[in-house]
């Protein structure tokens, strides 16, 4: 047992590491990170470790010269609708049966045509009356008038008295009246016969039949809607200011999705509506026939907006907060041009070009393309484009 011993213990002698062989292991680690820190900091720039010292390569970008005006023309829009002068719901004053229709839903129909009718037999029957009685009435006036004659020569002879012949009188009076009494009952027949029909007032289209033969009509009830489609005008309202520009009797262009109509005006009302602020104007639809009543039509107006700034393409804005829109100028910076972002605001819109305001001086220079590509501080490479297409712009 102690020989097995003896051998364990010469055993874990031998595997044991001695101190001295500790040492040496430190020193060669020492020696190894010495020289690492010596290859990182031969290796390191001024400015950081392991940082590129070359400065980006400029990039080229388009630029345009600022001019700022003092103020801008913008063609301002107003919309009307194109409707008929006159428009008209008929129907028949008194009640009665409806005997006949004689105009439908496009029908065009002239004035005093006859597009509708009552049965009118129980009117004609009592005009028939009222004629016999007008006769009646006309034969006791004759016949009170003859008396009166008579009773006269009698006076003369002294065979009546003064009394007869004023009674004489009275009836004849009376007979006169009975015959304006009868005359009128026949009038007011014929009027009543001669409003059982339905006359267009003008000439027109029928938009609208509410009723067919044979129904009771009640008095002002509507049968038709008539509307006069060969004079056509559109109401439109304009800004006070615009509105005194324009010219009572001149022509002037309206646009629609059916083309340009010529429209004289005709009248401008000078009263500003209280609900939207504009002041409406009249005009005349030269062609009616190049225009349906119901469409949409625009009249343009040129208007000098005194505001200073500048034109711009909407490709050199990027969207900023509060409503506002970034750009970015290309600024001299000792040899180089860098990239400065500022902040401007659009005034108007116009196509594809916007008039601005801002952080923009004359002489500056706006970068108006590849702003994906640019960042504040970024070098670039100034090219200058015509401004002639910002200026007029793109139609």
């Amino acid at each position: 047992m102690s020989e097995h011993m003896q051998e364990y213990q010469a055993a874990e002698k031998q595997v044991r590491p001695t101190f001295g062989k500790g040492i040496v292991f430190l020193v060669v680690l020492m020696v190894i990170v010495a020289v690492l820190g010596f290859f990182v900091l031969q290796n390191r720039s001024s400015e950081g470790p392991l940082v590129p010292t070359s400065r980006p390569v400029p990039i080229s970008v388009e630029t345009v010269p600022v001019e700022l005006e003092s103020a801008f023309q913008t063609e301002e829009k107003f919309t009307g609708i194109v409707t008929p002068r006159r428009t008209s719901q008929l129907g028949f004053s008194g009640g009665g049966r409806i005997a006949s229709i004689r105009a439908d839903i496009g029908d065009r129909v002239t004035t005093g045509q006859v597009i509708a009718a009552l049965d009118t037999r129980s009117l004609r029957a009592q005009l028939v009356s009222s004629e016999a009685l007008v006769r009646e009435a006309e034969a006791a006036f004759d016949l009170a008038e003859t008396t009166v004659d008579r009773q006269i020569a009698l006076l003369e002879r002294g065979h009546v008295s003064s009394q007869v012949v004023d009674e004489a009188r009275a009836q004849s009076n009376t007979a006169a009246a009975r015959i304006a009494a009868a005359k009128a009952n026949a009038d007011t027949l014929r009027v009543q016969i001669d409003l059982a029909r339905i006359k267009a007032p003008f000439s027109g289209t029928i938009t609208s039949r509410m009723s067919d033969e044979g129904a009771i009509a009640n008095p002002g009830q509507p049968l038709f809607e008539l509307v006069e489609t060969d004079v056509l005008e559109a109401r439109i309202g304009l800004t006070a200011a615009l509105a005194d520009t324009l010219e009572t009797g001149a022509v002037y262009d309206l646009t629609s999705d059916q083309g340009t109509v010529q429209a004289t005006l005709r009248s401008v009302t000078g009263v500003i509506d209280a609900r939207n602020r504009t002041v409406t104007t009249v005009f005349d639809i030269n062609d009616p026939d190049r225009i349906a009543a119901g469409a949409v039509v625009r009249l343009g107006m040129d208007r000098e907006v005194t505001e200073a700034g500048l034109w711009l393409p909407i490709s050199a804005l990027t969207e900023a907060d509060r409503g506002l829109w970034s750009i970015y100028k290309a600024r001299r910076n000792g040899d180089e041009w860098q990239a400065e972002p500022g902040i401007v605001e659009i005034l108007h819109q116009d196509g594809e070009r916007v008039f601005v305001r801002g952080s923009l001086r004359d002489g500056d220079r706006v970068i108006i393309d590849g702003l994906q590509r640019i960042t504040p501080g970024q070098p670039v490479t100034p090219n200058d484009v015509s401004t002639v297409g910002l200026v007029a712009g793109n139609g």
